[in-house]
């Protein structure tokens, strides 16, 4: 599986490690969040076939942060994006 890095262009797949569902980004706060939150952001998660959102980590180059849009079916990829702009674009500092 080739992931279009959005600075680096085409790389394979193997120099990624995927860290599971891109959710994670919007981790709540620790002081505030109740410890239901907490749980359920730790522990929950969806299994869709189809697509879904992963942060993927891409640790044998330059060690960004992706999120990758695939679909688990095909493994098609669809959409690469840097996750500190998704993170920034949701209101979150990174």
């Amino acid at each position: 599986m080739i992931i279009n890095h959005p600075l680096l262009g085409p790389r394979d797949a193997a120099e990624f490690v995927n860290r599971g569902d891109a959710c994670q980004i919007d981790r709540p706060d620790g002081m505030t969040a109740s410890m239901d939150e907490m749980h359920d952001y730790a522990y929950l998660r969806d299994n869709p076939a189809g697509e879904v959102r992963e942060l993927w980590y891409h640790e044998q180059g330059d060690r960004s942060w992706l999120v990758v849009t695939r679909n688990t079916l095909t493994h098609e990829i669809t959409s690469v994006e840097m996750a500190r702009d998704v993170a920034r674009a949701r209101g979150r500092s990174t």
